[in-house]
Parts: structure tokens; C-alpha cells; sequence
């Protein structure tokens, strides 16, 4: 059984919680989640804040239970402070801007490329540092994913698109002889 699971999940001051049917929602001052359950997981509302429990012991309830004790956690964290991704872009020439929904890159291709920011994200593009802020973390976490797929870094100069605080395995190159 997971550990983190065994005690129940405190519901900070300013988060609601429902439990519609099997699935679970989660208001709070940023926005409101919501979040079907597995049939294998039962959650409960308890005095001491949101109790996960498997139903049955079998291998994939074990596996389960703190992973949605995490899902549990992360919706609380999302309502109440919100989640942030940074990524850095590196190279000459390239660049990027928001125009309203839309997020403009110029990455050295022979076209530029334009993505559409999704519902519920909040983005804002600096010099070289691109911020990326919402309440929901796959969604902030798939959004700078699929930024950073764009452009990956390379490993002989560092250019490309990175997150903050990530580090580029850097090649040597080759030598002159």
C-alpha cells in the first residue's frame, strides 16, 4: 500500500470538495477540477480531509491507490497556488510572442509556427524566457512539452528550446588536427 496514501489528504482553507457519482471536484480561488475515479478506487470525504482507499488488494488497486492520492494532492495545490513551467529558448534568431490565444515561434525553420494556447493557461513570452501558469498540471505540463518538442536542444551548442534549471549534456565537437 502506498504510504502517502494512508493518511488522509488535507483539504487547505480555501479548496472545496464534492464527490459527484465516482468522480471527484475540486474548487478553489484559481479555477475548479474535476476527475473521474478508477472503479478499483474509492474516495471518500473524512474528518481529517480526503481519505483514497483501493477496493480490493489486488496488484493494480496497489498500483493505483497513490497515484490518484497524487491526482488528489496536485488538484488541491492547482486550485489554491497554481502551477508554473519556464522554458528558455537559446539560439540566433530565434524567438517567440504571444498574440491572444495564439503563441508565434521563429525557430530557424523556413516558415514560422504558430500554436494555439490551450483553454485555461496563462502565457506570457519575455526577452528569452517563455512562462507558462495555470491551475491544471497535465495541462501546463503538456503545453511546455509540446513547446519544447519543437526545438529540443542540441548537445554541441546548447540552442533549442529548454526548461529552467534543466541541464544540456554538452559534446565536445570535433577537433582540428
Amino acid at each position: 500500500m502506498s504510504r502517502l496514501a494512508k493518511r488522509p489528504i488535507a483539504i487547505p482553507a480555501k479548496a472545496e470538495l464534492a464527490l459527484v457519482g465516482d468522480s471527484v471536484v475540486v474548487k478553489g480561488p484559481k479555477g475548479t477540477l474535476s476527475r473521474p475515479a478508477h472503479r478499483l478506487i474509492s474516495i471518500e470525504n473524512v474528518e481529517g480531509g480526503v481519505q483514497v482507499s483501493s477496493k480490493d488488494a489486488s496488484l493494480e488497486a496497489r498500483a493505483l491507490l497513490g497515484t490518484y492520492a497524487s491526482h488528489v494532492r496536485n488538484m488541491f495545490e492547482g486550485v489554491t497556488a497554481g502551477f508554473t513551467k519556464k522554458l528558455i529558448i537559446e539560439g540566433v534568431g530565434f524567438k517567440w510572442d504571444v498574440a491572444g490565444n495564439k503563441l508565434n515561434l521563429s525557430l530557424g525553420f523556413s516558415h514560422p509556427v504558430s500554436m494555439e494556447i490551450p483553454e485555461g493557461l496563462k502565457v506570457t513570452a519575455e526577452r528569452n524566457v517563455l512562462t507558462i501558469a495555470g491551475f491544471d498540471k497535465e495541462v501546463v505540463g503538456q503545453f511546455a512539452a509540446n513547446v519544447r518538442a519543437l526545438k529540443k536542444p542540441e548537445p554541441y551548442k546548447g540552442k533549442g528550446i529548454h526548461y529552467e534549471g534543466e541541464v544540456i549534456r554538452r559534446k565536445q565537437g570535433k577537433k582540428a588536427a
